[in-house]
């Protein structure tokens, strides 16, 4: 082989399929099921307001992939690109999001700002004690169930290996290229992509780099199914952590932040939801939409992710040695990007460059 990928999420089937398009023969090896992780634990928002500057340009590469990704996948994956609302409720939030508007807009992401009458006219019931909003009309929301196993089977159909529920027991460089070890074999490739999640900190140790990252799970519900009204994602522009929400075309409502992330051991790296910090998440939700209020919780869950310590994820080459790429700890918020990261780093592996920035997502920024 070319390339191994490790890591079946969103990261690492969306590499293996556009390295398969390069003409890379691929390895894509998932230590459980494929897509079952942290993407399958996803809110599934597709968004672009508020990502730190830095991310906008990739933000961008990935929006083309969604807009494409029934054509290119040969499925639905449910995108929808319904728009984002982000409701704001003091003035310093309105205040950070026109300047945030501002700088975002030389990155061609375009805000609508809404007044109150206009949010109230536009979207009825949501936020009644919205002083502002924003809205980026071209962003939207997918199903998380689905996106993983769509990219590795249009990764196999061109040509990938897929190997899933094969534990890792060794990683080593062997001069020429990588020998992973695995419950189901043993594999060898020139080149070696880490897109391990909240475990990819693990491997770029075997390699002398150090991250600061830890392991954390979102507080994540929906429920019952409901008459369809709500047809933006919903969140809040602020500095604190926010509630965000949107419904499905089935009817449930997803939601989820507001409160405080479980911590989430990294092995075995099973998350569970906290039951207790529900109230104080469903308060949040009903300050977004109060019609809410009589409506049953059927299920919560939890994913473990990997947060980095400057909230930006790791993206590119080693620092410390030849042929090895990595692509992690996107803080809870890569789900948006997993089609341009995929596409990114197919162009760096498979060409030594890429054009799209990403210098800033170096892992080298964590030397000493």
């Amino acid at each position: 082989m070319d390339a191994i990928v490790l890591g079946g999420g969103l990261m690492g089937t969306a590499s293996a399929y556009f390295l398969t398009r390069r003409g890379v023969r691929v390895t894509l090896i998932e230590r459980g099921r494929i897509g079952a992780g942290a993407t399958v634990a996803s809110f599934g928002n597709i968004r672009r307001s508020g990502r730190h500057l830095s991310q906008l340009p990739l933000a961008a590469r990935s929006l083309a992939i969604w807009n494409e990704a029934e054509t290119l996948l040969g499925r639905d994956v449910e995108f929808r690109p319904t728009g984002h609302l982000r409701l704001i409720f003091d003035a310093d939030s309105l205040q950070d999001m026109r300047s945030y508007a501002q700088a975002a807009q030389a990155q061609g992401l375009v805000l609508d700002e809404l007044d109150p009458a206009e949010l109230h006219a536009r979207f009825p019931g949501i936020g009644p004690d919205a002083i502002a909003a924003s809205f980026s009309p071209r962003d939207g929301s997918a199903n998380p169930r689905l996106i993983g196993p769509a990219f590795a089977y249009a990764a196999a159909r061109a040509g990938a290996s897929v190997i899933d529920e094969a534990p890792v027991s060794d990683i080593r460089s062997t001069g020429t290229g990588f020998t992973v070890e695995t419950a189901k074999g043993t594999f060898h490739a020139a080149r070696l992509l880490n897109c391990a999640g909240a475990w990819g900190r693990a491997i770029a140790a075997r390699f002398g780099e150090d991250v600061p990252l830890e392991t954390w799970g979102p507080q994540m519900a929906v429920t019952e199914p409901l008459p369809h009204r709500i047809a933006p994602v919903v969140g809040v522009w602020s500095q604190a952590h926010g509630a965000y929400l949107r419904q499905v075309e089935r009817g449930n409502v997803v939601f989820g932040g507001a409160v405080d992330r479980v911590r989430v051991e990294e092995e075995p790296g099973y998350a569970k939801p906290d039951p207790a910090r529900l109230p104080a998440q469903v308060a949040a939700v009903l300050q977004l939409v109060p019609a809410l209020a009589d409506v049953a919780i059927i299920r919560q869950w939890s994913g473990c992710e990997g947060y980095v310590a400057d909230a930006l994820p790791v993206m590119g080459p080693s620092g410390t040695t030849p042929g090895l790429f990595h692509a992690f700890g996107f803080c809870g918020h890569g789900f948006q990007l997993g089609p341009g990261v995929g596409s990114a780093m197919a162009e760096l592996i498979a060409t030594g460059q890429c054009e799209t920035p990403l210098e800033d997502f170096s892992i080298t920024r964590f030397a000493a």
